[in-house]
């Protein structure tokens, strides 16, 4: 099921690419990776990491990038799709500099992760489902992110009567 792209949606590195959803709020995910709850490294293994931030600075969000770089979280992932950043002071001006893509694709530095960027998913609504765990094919150049398998498991059965 491909998920309904908008034309704010933008290829900030081209690739294609399949694996299962991981990620969240950016300084969520890095403060997790601190504590006895972090996920092991094996889990971010060919998974597409999706996230976005709300408020802060843009250097807030330069270190929060760094830091998945030097835990090698960005040396296991197969793609990459970020969110609309909202409320983050030094991005979004016309003068802004360096801009989130930039910021990105230099902590990529020469990593072949394809970029999808400026996705509806996060804190800018509407929100698209951004399922964790499910397996999702990105094609960054087409600007396309598509769930491969249902996010919900199992039947729901329907019951009418009485309850019993």
């Amino acid at each position: 099921m491909a998920l309904p792209p908008t034309p704010s949606w933008e290829c900030w590195r081209s690739g294609r690419t399949q694996g299962p959803l991981i990620g969240g709020l950016l300084n969520r995910l890095v403060l997790t990776q601190a504590t006895r709850y972090a996920l092991p490294l094996e889990r971010f293994d060919g998974a597409v990491l999706f996230w976005e931030e709300m408020g802060g600075q843009a250097a807030h969000v330069w270190s929060y990038l760094q830091v998945l770089r030097h835990s090698g979280i960005l040396d296991r992932i197969s793609g990459m799709v970020v969110g609309i950043p909202t409320a983050i002071d030094g991005l979004g001006s016309p003068d802004a500099s360096p801009t989130l893509p930039e910021m990105v694709l230099d902590v990529l530095g020469e990593r072949d992760i394809p970029v999808l960027g400026n996705v509806e998913c996060g804190h800018a609504g509407p929100n698209l489902p951004m399922p964790l765990g499910v397996r999702v094919r990105l094609d960054a150049q087409q600007r396309t992110l598509s769930l491969l398998e249902p996010a919900v498991r199992g039947a729901v059965q329907e019951v009418s009567g009485p309850a019993a």
